[in-house]
């Protein structure tokens, strides 16, 4: 049973009620002292009544309860409940490496009850050593327990010995990479951005959406390629989102934006003190934060052949090393590439590797350029007018017809971002409540606006595809298999199958 002896702050009254226990032949299980109070645990031979009959004979005594709980037991209650709520396991040592406490997420991981993990030694579990686990400063280190990689927060925990202070044990809060890379996707993704739907009802259009609907239940690397603009990465969110692994993290990289080693660093990471400034507990890389999910590679044909070998090893080992490091990491995730170049012309002239092509090219997806879907137009320009009109508070104005035949007959060498970006500038500057043509702010110095009929050609490129389709129009006929026009035209019989299937061409 347990009691709370209220009394008067009086030197010598512990003693004295440890007196009457005594005389009493009282057995003491636990006591704790605080001002005013002295709780205690006795066993159940003492009742309350039996306690009050002696104890408030001690001078200074005013009071004896029955309570449920001491202190200690209720903060160790609460302390509990609380760790029990937390999904990251918790560990709590001595100055020997004994485990003091656990949370349930640790036995889970361990594989034992908490009773029975309290005593054990935490080396029992891990290869790291124990003094790097007891440092004076807080740290952060990234171990192996259980088998598992952790990224783990240690808060050391000091006691004071005739005045010197020393680390008595350490307290490890363990993340996961993978929960890691769970909480950066969702803070990176923002909710209502549109990032699962695609605008248009062109036939070009219905046809991206049903493919894309269909590779996302395939677990299989794909290929977006198609013009700058275009929405590919757009694409590649909705292969993650309606897919199995719509629930672990989407990691997203433009291979163009960064030089090859900060690109390295990002795609693999680094091991603790791999290179000079290097963060001295290491980093885990998008491949490791994405584990479970899907790793988006934009501007795919840009990535430097060092990098291409490394990313090779992955999609065949599913398996790397970070920068300076010996340990082999294996990860589970799905790569979706994107580019606005001619992968296949590139490794023909030996500028990209061949083999990781064809691993990247088991989907592929073509986003047609939105000059060969001006059907669409009307529907995205509705779209972003609403969405801009949102964002700058203002009230959604109408499109006039002269200015919907500028938007039709524009050539779109910037795409949908093109679009996106002057509809938003129109309804910006605009105090009217409708956009006429005068008011769509093209770039004076270029010719935006072409006949009806007229070839729409952006730039060099298009040049060249607008070529390729005409000059394979006219000769398939006379020609009419893959290998033959090949062999006509001196190239692969490879680089005609694909440039067929792009402009559609077909017996």
């Amino acid at each position: 049973m347990r009691f709370d002896i209220r009394s008067k702050d009086r030197l010598g009254i512990t003693q004295e009620i440890l007196e009457v226990f005594s005389r009493q032949n009282w057995n003491l299980v636990t006591m704790e002292m605080h001002l005013h109070h002295t709780f205690v645990e006795l066993d159940d031979t003492a009742t309350l009544e039996d306690l009050k009959s002696v104890v408030l004979s001690v001078e200074g005594v005013t009071e004896v309860v029955e309570v449920d709980l001491l202190p200690g037991e209720r903060r160790s209650q609460h302390l509990d409940a609380v760790l029990s709520k937390l999904q990251d396991p918790i560990l709590d040592i001595d100055h020997l490496g004994k485990i003091l406490l656990s949370n349930t997420a640790a036995a889970t991981l361990l594989g034992l009850p908490r009773e029975q993990l309290q005593g054990m030694e935490i080396t029992e579990f891990t290869d790291y050593p124990l003094s790097s686990l007891l440092q004076k400063s807080p740290t952060t280190l990234d171990i192996t327990l259980a088998g598992q990689s952790f990224l783990a927060a240690i808060t050391p925990v000091f006691s004071y010995n005739r005045g010197i202070k020393q680390v008595s044990g350490a307290v490890l809060f363990l993340q996961s990479i993978r929960r890691i890379g769970q909480q950066i996707a969702a803070v990176t993704h923002t909710p209502g951005d549109n990032t699962t739907s695609l605008i248009g009802t062109s036939r070009s259009t219905r046809e991206l959406i049903s493919h894309t609907q269909r590779f996302s239940q395939l677990d299989m690397p794909v290929l977006i390629q198609g013009e700058t603009g275009t929405g590919k990465e757009l694409l590649a969110h909705m292969l993650h989102e309606n897919g199995a692994r719509s629930q672990a993290p989407f990691m997203a990289i433009n291979c163009a934006a960064l030089p090859e080693n900060l690109l390295e660093s990002e795609l693999f990471g680094y091991a603790p003190g791999a290179f000079s400034g290097a963060s001295k507990n290491g980093k885990p890389g998008l491949f490791e934060l994405a584990d479970g999910g899907s790793v988006f590679l934009d501007e795919i044909g840009e990535m430097s052949p060092y990098l291409q070998a490394k990313l090779l090893r992955v999609l065949q080992e599913y398996s790397f090393r970070r920068i300076g490091g010996e340990k082999e990491i294996s990860v589970n995730v799905r790569i979706i590439s994107a580019t606005h170049r001619d992968l296949l012309a590139m490794a023909e002239e030996h500028q990209f590797r061949e083999d990781l092509f064809y691993r990247l090219n088991v989907l592929n997806l073509s986003v047609p350029p939105l000059r060969e879907r001006t059907e669409d137009i009307p529907e995205l320009t509705r779209y972003f007018i609403q969405h801009a009109a949102e964002q700058t508070n203002r009230p959604t104005p109408e499109v006039s017809e002269a200015a919907m035949e500028m938007l039709l007959n524009y050539s779109w060498p910037g795409n949908i971002r093109e679009l996106q970006n002057i509809l938003f500038r129109a309804v910006a500057m605009s105090d009217d409540i409708y956009i006429d043509a005068k008011q769509l702010p093209f770039d004076s110095s270029s010719e935006h606006t072409e006949p009806k009929g007229a070839l729409k050609i952006g730039n060099w490129e298009d040049a060249i595809s607008e070529f390729e389709s005409q000059l394979l129009t006219s000769l398939f006929p006379h020609f009419p298999s893959s290998r033959k026009l090949a062999n006509r035209l001196g190239v692969s019989h490879n680089t005609i199958a694909l440039k067929l299937r792009k402009y559609g061409i077909s017996k």
